[in-house]
């Protein structure tokens, strides 16, 4: 959507998270006597003090809190939704082409668009979009460092940066925006009415894994999102994607874009990547532990070499990458015990690949959380293939991972390892202390959200460190 769209329009900014905060400031700017709409199902009252005083100094807003929120919708033309709040809770406001109190004219319906669509739409630089079920957090960050070091304009966006559209007034065509994209920003993304012939001009797909099953109909209206990286491409944008992944090889399949494979594979060349850098000295351990992260570094070395960054300030900028917080973070040695750190790791798939990276030195696993229906079965087997003979497991998928357990070893005769059912970080610490030999690992990785117990994976992480480093027997 063009900015010059929204001159005339009543617009409503939907949901007040961290993006829509953003979208506030950054139309109050463009439009500074303009009367825009804020809603939230937060009240009023329970807003931290900082953005209810952005929005109570400002005379041109009305205000729709509390569980009426949606109500709302029904008397603006242009939505700007939140990335978290779900399609399905508003959809009942959009059947009608002429709700009550409308400003619409006849035959017209609301619009619904977003931060994300907005600035693809508006941005005058060089867009790389990046997705994925796990990984994208890393690879924006390592790419983002490899054009730095090349002396690029660049900018780190999106979910592990400043909101997108708090650059785009000061956003230049040299300038290059690296964009981390989570399903719910690409979901239901239209066409974007931009200058440039494809956005975004690269798109970086990792990987797609079942997830936010809570908020999606089902795993194919997810996929459907995580595929719009690659949607309004142009045949001279770039696809970088990861062909080991079934579902992400058919999307890139369909992709107009030129397209480029990555396989990562323990110690493998990559035949497309030309310099000798690619060609065996980033291996796997090395720099980030994973053949998952070695995925995620050959992606990044990608995108440096279409920038045309040089060999040798790649090297550079990969060697002083540091690991992300609550991403496989060694935590320290305490007590001979080794702890890491992995409270990121949201899905099954993402504890099988720490366990896998970490060479069967795990002992204790520390798992559970909220439940979105997923399956953990492989987790399991996993599990009992591993040397782990230790579980700690939080509700409420900590039972499931337990059941899923017993059943493997009913069915295939193997040893049983101890299990403890934990409701708090403190005790979950203590057990591990407790249960753990020297030398061995302790692994924090939940194959599940943190909602229930904890606010977020960032809190549960942090929360486990703090009470590694304070634990005493």
């Amino acid at each position: 959507m063009k900015l010059n769209v929204l001159k005339n329009k009543k617009i409503l900014i939907l949901g007040l998270g961290r993006e829509g905060i953003d979208s506030f400031k950054f139309l109050r700017k463009l439009f500074p006597k303009k009367v825009l709409g804020l809603a939230d199902q937060t009240e009023i009252k329970k807003l931290n003090l900082k953005v209810k005083s952005l929005i109570q100094r400002d005379k041109n807003v009305k205000l729709y809190f509390g569980e009426n929120y949606l109500e709302a919708l029904k008397k603006y033309d242009i939505v700007i939704k939140s990335p978290g709040i779900s399609w399905e809770v508003i959809e009942p406001f959009l059947k009608f082409k002429n709700p009550p109190q409308s400003p619409l004219k006849k035959g017209e319906r609301i619009r619904i668009t977003s931060q994300t669509e907005i600035f693809f739409s508006n941005c005058p630089g060089k867009i790389i979009g990046i997705t994925g079920t796990k990984g994208k957090s890393t690879t924006s960050a390592l790419i983002y460092k490899i054009l730095k070091q090349g002396g690029i304009k660049a900018h780190l966006i999106g979910n592990i940066g400043k909101p997108a559209l708090s650059y785009l007034s000061s956003a230049k065509q040299d300038d290059v925006y690296v964009y981390e994209l989570s399903c719910h920003q690409l979901f239901k993304l239209r066409k974007p009415a931009c200058w440039q012939a494809g956005v975004p001009h690269i798109a970086v797909l990792l990987d797609i894994y079942p997830e936010h099953l809570d908020y999606y109909k089902n795993f194919k209206e997810y996929i459907s999102a995580k595929a719009n990286i690659t949607r309004w491409q142009a045949k001279n944008d770039y696809l970088i994607f990861n062909q080991q992944n079934k579902i992400v090889k058919k999307i890139a399949e369909k992709s107009k874009a030129k397209k480029i494979p990555i396989v990562a594979t323990k110690y493998k060349f990559y035949p497309h990547l030309s310099s000798p850098l690619k060609r065996g000295r980033i291996k796997e351990g090395v720099l980030l532990k994973g053949k998952f992260n070695l995925r995620n570094i050959v992606a990044a070395i990608t995108v440096g070499e279409i920038f045309k960054v040089s060999e040798k300030k790649i090297i550079k900028a990969i060697k002083e990458f540091k690991p992300l917080p609550h991403r496989l973070e060694f935590v320290g040695k305490y007590q001979g015990i080794k702890f890491y750190n992995d409270s990121l790791s949201t899905i099954p798939q993402a504890t099988i690949a720490a366990i896998e990276a970490l060479e069967n030195n795990v002992q204790t696993l520390i798992a559970g959380g909220f439940d979105r229906g997923l399956d953990f079965s492989d987790l399991a087997k996993k599990i009992l293939k591993s040397k782990i003979n230790t579980l700690i497991l939080f509700p409420t998928t900590g039972k499931k991972i337990w059941q899923e357990v017993i059943f493997l070893v009913k069915k295939e005769k193997k040893k049983m390892p101890k299990c403890f059912f934990v409701r708090n970080m403190k005790e979950a610490v203590k057990l591990s202390f407790e249960n753990t030999k020297k030398g061995k690992i302790v692994l924090l990785s939940p194959a599940s959200p943190s909602f229930g117990i904890f606010k977020d994976y960032r809190e549960r992480g942090s929360l486990f460190k703090k009470i590694i480093k304070e634990f005493k027997n």
